[in-house]
């Protein structure tokens, strides 16, 4: 059995694909005794994190669209329009996909709209001071098609 393990573990190393496919097929079969267990917690954990960092990097992008768009009305463009219908889109999949993803949405809000004051700051050459403090927007106009700022 250890040289079983120790072959998971190679091909986990060595082929990713391969291990995805034959640790499914030792699912499949019922062959508990023989499936790379550590690696298989880790990638199931590692897809919740990646879930949440794709959630909020796709929330920062949006809030920075909409800064970007409310403060510099002069430079709006269709592409930062196409950015943020392309972002909601993510945002929603993600939440329909995953609803107990909504209460952590909720509880990064504010976090991202302070990295995205950042971005928004380097990206049009504005003040800090030009955006509020707090978020001019609400977490369901952030999401909602409809909604731009003037």
């Amino acid at each position: 059995m250890s040289s079983l393990k120790a072959h998971s573990q190679t091909l986990y190393d060595t082929d990713y694909l391969q291990w995805i496919e034959t640790t499914v097929e030792k699912l499949q079969s019922h062959d508990y005794a023989n499936v790379d267990w550590e690696n298989l917690i880790e990638e199931i954990a590692d897809m919740g994190r990646s879930e949440r960092r794709s959630l909020k990097s796709n929330l920062i992008v949006i809030l920075v669209h909409l800064l970007k768009w409310q403060f510099q009305p002069e430079k709006r463009s269709g592409s930062w329009e196409g950015s943020i219908i392309e972002h909601r889109r993510r945002v929603k999949e993600a939440l329909d996909d995953s609803p107990s993803l909504k209460s952590y949405f909720e509880s990064v809000f504010a976090e991202c709209y302070a990295q995205a004051i950042k971005q928004a700051k380097a990206e049009t050459g504005l003040s800090v001071e030009s955006f509020p403090l707090l978020c001019p927007y609400q977490l369901p106009e952030v999401t909602d098609d409809e909604f731009l700022p003037q």
